[in-house]
């Protein structure tokens, strides 16, 4: 199974349940993506535990005041059957600049608007609100 979409299905299920934290086995692809999502805002914190195998990534979820989680909704884009490229050009803004899109460039995993920023493309990975 590809890993960042099982990430992003164990935080869209922690953060529908209302869970205040989610573990899930680490990885480097998976803790450049949870310091974006806690750079941006949609998640409170991570963790990476060390044991005998991979490692062990939890990550804690974030809410507002009435109880409702910070990310609205998270989807990921490129699939391993249909990889979704994009040039710096034509990278998405999403939901007229409320949320974010993640992609992987050859300068690591960047946000939408730091790719536009060093004007790189790349696959988009995910999109955030």
């Amino acid at each position: 199974m590809d890993t960042v979409a099982q990430m992003l299905t164990i935080i869209r299920n922690g953060s529908s349940a209302k869970l205040e934290k989610v573990d899930m086995p680490s990885s480097k692809m998976r803790e450049n993506l949870a310091k974006i999502l806690a750079d941006t805002g949609y998640i409170r914190s991570f963790k990476v535990a060390k044991d005998s195998k991979q490692g062990i990534m939890r990550i804690y979820l974030k809410y507002d005041d009435a109880g409702e989680p910070a990310m609205t909704e998270i989807q990921k884009v490129s699939r391993p059957g249909k990889r979704s490229y994009v040039h710096a050009a034509d990278v998405p803004t999403v939901r007229s600049g409320t949320g974010m899109c993640i992609l992987s460039t050859n300068k690591g995993l960047l946000t939408g608007n730091e790719a536009k920023k060093q004007n790189v493309g790349g696959e988009l990975l995910a999109v955030v609100w």
